[in-house]
């Protein structure tokens, strides 16, 4: 008998393909997305891949999502330094929303301060969706008299106001502070902080928003369709203008000889002439008495922490102007686009 011929066990594996794992398909999420600059109608709800949890960041379900102007210049792509951080030719992720309020989902494998289920609020990068991943350093826990929709409003324009009378302006007790735009997002808190740091305050805003800006805890309220704050005999030492619609040598006519002046707005104009905007009073200061500032305001969790303990203690509270489901954002955007906006713009997602 003849004998058998041992089959090589390699050599079988090789001869017989073995079937390939199907790799699973990323997770999606429904997100308001433009995948290039221009009109605000570019926005569109789509279904997009959810984004990635790295080891230091934190995964949001979106209860709600904060807007401001600088959603409108991320669609728009306008003014272009905006393209520096958004993406020079077309948006590097295309979802608006610079402000959140949620509930945790997952952290990444270095976060100790957060846990799923817990409910936050803080700053991130495309809040109008269903989900969002945003660095643990830029959230905190959202304060419980707050709902979601109150919470998403208070992120980037809190602390612009927080930072504005604070830090570049280190406002006093018992100094006078006038607000310019004191109805818009950084205007209702800036009124609220300068109360809650002992100073004297001035708001300057529409008839229609006259006796919003005194139940902030405006002391003088400033109508500017029937005055014009800077022909005023009162003199300020302190004047956060969120609007810039007069120019620097009307605002320093109302400023103390020592007074500063900070600017938050330079987007009354285009082009070159925006840039002497933005630069005149910088170039200025150094050769006149008076401060003459801009500021840079970076979220941070100890600074969340400051404003969400000034809302427990019933010093500072956002207003709402609006709230506007998520397929709708286009529209919200239009709404701060106007200039009309009574505080704060928010949507939310559906569930």
């Amino acid at each position: 008998m003849q004998a058998s011929t041992p089959v090589s066990i390699t050599a079988a594996s090789q001869a017989a393909p073995q079937p390939q794992a199907t790799p699973l398909a990323a997770p999606k999420m429904k997100a308001m997305h433009h995948d290039r600059y221009g009109p605000l109608d570019l926005l569109a709800l789509r279904d997009i891949e959810r984004p990635t949890v790295g080891d230091t960041d934190v995964l949001i379900r979106v209860r709600a999502a904060g807007l401001h102007i600088g959603d409108c210049f991320g669609v728009h792509g306008s003014p272009f330094p905006m393209r520096l951080v958004s993406g020079l030719l077309k948006p590097i992720y295309g979802v608006p929303g610079f402000d959140v309020a949620g509930h945790v989902e997952a952290v990444g494998s270095k976060v100790t301060q957060f846990r799923p289920g817990d409910a936050v609020f803080g700053a991130c990068k495309g809040a109008c969706a269903e989900f969002v991943s945003a660095p643990a350093s830029t959230l905190a826990l959202k304060p419980a008299r707050l709902t979601f929709v109150q919470a998403a409003a208070l992120p980037t324009s809190g602390l612009a106001a927080l930072h504005a009378l604070r830090d570049a302006g280190r406002v006093r007790t018992g100094q006078r502070v006038l607000i310019n735009g004191a109805s818009g997002g950084v205007g209702s808190f800036a009124v609220q902080l300068a109360k809650a740091f002992g100073a004297e305050v001035t708001g300057v805003c529409s008839s229609g928003n006259v006796d919003l800006v005194r139940s902030l805890g405006a002391d003088h309220v400033i109508d500017y369709t029937q005055q014009d704050f800077t022909e005023g005999g009162q003199r300020y030492d302190l004047i956060l203008d969120n609007v810039e619609n007069r120019s620097l040598d009307e605002c320093r006519r109302v400023l103390t000889p020592s007074g500063t002046l900070i600017l938050n707005s330079g987007t009354g104009a285009q082009g070159m002439a925006m840039l002497i905007r933005l630069l005149k009073p910088l170039v200025l200061s150094p050769f006149v008495r008076q401060s003459l500032k801009r500021y840079l305001s970076t979220p941070s969790h100890a600074d969340l922490v400051v404003l969400a303990e000034l809302v427990e203690a019933g010093r500072l509270t956002p207003v709402i102007d609006k709230t506007y489901p998520l397929h709708e954002t286009a529209g919200a955007l239009r709404h701060i686009e106007s200039g009309h906006a009574r505080g704060k713009v928010v949507v939310s997602p559906p569930g």
